[in-house]
């Protein structure tokens, strides 16, 4: 491969097991690939080792590049793991328990007590401070400062690390948090605070408190990994600007993430969002299903019309964060996923995951469970020769004996037979997910062609869709590291929200147009501490519509301009149009009330060039491998990726390329599009795709 002699962008995904990188040679718009294994106890040292390991393959010095887009898991393991600061909670007098009431949703309706909450925050370091405000912002009590800092003092005392500041009403009026804030850091010099009103400026106390609690307990988290990330970057002399991928797709700067950590929950998968709705303009195919499958998880996302759905409230762990990011929905089905019997005969497969240390048996790193990767390589659906393109050998007797001792044994199977049930057990799980994530919006997988990527998904894809009655499956370029391929295309966004709750009518004008124009002022201001041109600012507003008397809303796009009647009667139209699609009914007869007025302010960032491509000249297998399929072995041919024409392949075949394994079943075939991503079918392609939109 020719060296990148030019300005070079590096995207980097840190996921569980392995570290992605997507290399971009800025001038002629070729991206090579690369992975090296994770460094879980400092992923910044797997980073930094995998971009000179890609210094060295491409020939490119730490000078020549331009910018990193860095997504990472370190905010999402930090609550997982409970590797959190020490955090104290100042509330509204008698309203320190608000945690602990939180909403009365229970997930086991008919058990006789309530789940356990998720407390990330004892009774003990929780205080209540004499003030208080009504729904309008308005002062009913001023904040009483003594008290304020005698809790401060209190606070100290207890060596804590970090402080949640969550009043009532402080959406409506942020006064009484700000001067609560300036008091603790009078009192408590260095100590982070972490303000309701500043990280989640909206209505629902309890999402907001709980935002708020994950954001202090991450900063010191983050704040400690970014400063390890710089200073391991300087000493390699790597000086290009650093982005970090949010959970709304967007990046931001470190400084920014640093005091916003809970905006980093969704930072890895939503790459591959970006990814998919990149390729859904690239193929002009509008619907699309992303199955992200690597070692831990299996992450799907939808495109629907072309663009991804963002929503304005996630959990993690049983902890609300209401913070927009993109939709996605995460089981415990990856390569590495253990498969275990129960007492009562029953083979699961996941949550629990080998991880990158020990790694699933066939690795040789010591771990004995049997896994989905171990199970692949019993059917013989993986070369151990060629995994990671040769960089890494398997142990093939390691992987038979962790499935005949884990699966065969205890389930009384031949060894092939329990392998295949293992996949068939995680490939049900991998369906009943994404038909979920699409019959919830009232969507129908025929409608949709299924991207498969993730170092995993190539292996089970096919199969997934049999399962889900799509009848398309589309293979991209570089699919093992297609999510950070898929952060190359990000943009800087500042999500800015205020709270306002009127009827959606003509008379809602006088109060909504100032919150307008004060988002747009504050995303100015963002922006340009950004250094973002005045013409690569975007500002793209919305409001969050409901009916009277429900406890949930639709966000819609507010259409351009000033805030007016005629837009605002715009939005409500979309509002009744949207709410009918997903829920099967509206009124729309009946006017809904504005609950809160938001604002994606977006710095374009430049935008890779399209990949070349060119078909090699003839698909010729490389060799056949005997695999296990139905119930019998079976010779079928091997190819090499970048070996294939422009000619329909028929399965079952196998297709390998250095960082994915791609597995064609019976009845399916595939051709390259032109764009050089392989699109499969059910049945015999009679033509190649079409050609994608110039």
């Amino acid at each position: 491969m020719p060296a990148f002699a030019g300005s070079v962008r590096i995207a980097v995904d840190i996921g569980g097991t392995f570290t992605d990188l997507q290399i971009l040679d800025e001038a002629t718009g070729r991206t090579a690939a690369h992975k090296t294994p994770t460094t879980p106890s400092d992923p910044s040292e797997g980073l930094m080792r995998g971009i000179a390991e890609a210094a060295a393959r491409l020939g490119f010095a730490p000078g020549q590049v331009s910018g990193l887009m860095h997504g990472t898991t370190i905010a999402t393991n930090a609550v997982l793991q409970r590797r959190l600061a020490r955090g104290a909670l100042i509330a509204t007098a008698g309203f320190e328990d608000v945690l602990e009431i939180g909403r009365h949703v229970r997930r086991e309706i008919y058990s006789r007590v309530a789940e356990p909450r998720t407390l990330l925050i004892p009774r003990r370091h929780r205080w209540g401070v004499r003030e208080r405000l009504d729904a309008q912002g308005a002062a009913m009590e001023p904040l009483d400062e003594d008290d304020a800092r005698r809790i401060a003092q209190a606070i100290r005392a207890a060596g804590i690390d970090v402080v949640v500041v969550a009043l009532l009403h402080s959406y409506a009026n942020a006064d009484h948090e700000r001067r609560l804030a300036a008091i603790l850091r009078e009192e408590i010099p260095g100590c982070h605070v972490s303000l309701s009103s500043a990280i989640s400026p909206e209505i629902r106390e309890f999402e907001r408190t709980s935002t708020a609690v994950l954001n202090a307990l991450l900063m010191p988290v983050v704040a400690s990994y970014i400063t390890k990330l710089r200073d391991r970057a300087a000493a390699v002399g790597f000086r290009a600007p650093i982005y970090l991928v949010q959970s709304n797709g967007g990046v931001t700067t470190p400084a920014v993430a640093a005091e916003e950590p809970a905006r980093l929950i969704l930072s890895g998968p939503s790459g591959g969002a970006l990814a998919a709705e990149t390729l859904a303009a690239a193929l002009d195919r509008p619907d699309l299903v992303a199955v992200d499958m690597g070692g831990t998880s299996f992450d799907i996302s939808i495109v629907h019309d072309g663009r991804t759905r963002l929503v304005t409230q996630g959990e993690i762990d049983g902890c609300p964060v209401r913070l927009p990011m993109i939709e996605i929905r995460t089981i415990g089905a990856g390569g590495g996923s253990i498969a275990a019997v129960d007492a009562a005969g029953r083979l699961t497969v996941g949550p629990a995951s080998a991880g990158a240390v020990p790694g699933p048996a066939c690795y040789g790193r010591g771990g004995g469970s049997a896994t989905v990767t171990d199970a692949n390589v019993v059917l013989g659906r993986l070369d151990p020769a060629f995994f990671l393109g040769g960089a890494m050998a398997l142990d093939v007797d390691a992987a038979r004996t962790a499935v005949a001792d884990g699966v065969a044994g205890p389930l009384g199977l031949g060894l092939e037979e329990a392998a295949a049930g293992l996949l068939a057990v995680g490939v049900a799980a991998m369906a009943n997910a994404t038909r979920l994530s699409l019959f919830e919006k009232g969507l129908d997988p025929k409608d949709f062609a299924v991207v498969s990527f993730g170092g995993a998904a190539g292996l089970h894809a096919a199969e997934v869709a049999e399962a889900l009655g799509a009848e398309t499956v589309i293979f991209p370029r570089d699919p093992g590291t297609l999510s950070a391929w898929g952060m190359l295309f990000a943009d800087i966004v500042h999500d800015l929200a205020r709270s306002r709750l009127v009827p959606a009518t003509t008379d809602a004008v006088p109060a909504l147009a100032p919150l307008v124009a004060a988002l747009r002022q504050d995303g100015d201001q963002l922006l340009a501490r950004d250094g973002v041109p005045p013409a690569e600012r975007e500002f793209r507003f919305a409001l969050d519509l409901r009916y009277k008397g429900q406890a949930y809303e639709i966000t819609v796009p507010l259409p351009d301009g000033p805030l007016d009647g005629d837009r605002l009667a715009a939005a409500t139209a979309d509002f009744h149009r949207r709410h009918a699609a997903q829920y099967a009914h509206s009124d729309p007869g009946a006017t809904p009330d504005v609950v809160t007025v938001r604002l994606a302010a977006v710095g374009r960032l430049a935008k890779p060039r399209p990949r070349p491509f060119a078909p090699a000249a003839g698909a010729t297998p490389k060799g056949t491998r005997r695999t296990w399929i139905g119930q019998a072995w079976t010779e079928i041919p091997v190819y090499d990726r970048d070996a294939l024409d422009a000619t329909v392949l028929a399965g079952p075949a196998i297709v390998e390329e250095p960082h994915s394994t791609l597995y064609l079943p019976p009845g399916w075939s595939m051709t390259p599009a032109a764009t050089g991503d392989l699109v499969a079918v059910q049945g015999t392609l009679s033509r190649p795709p079409a050609a994608p939109r110039s």
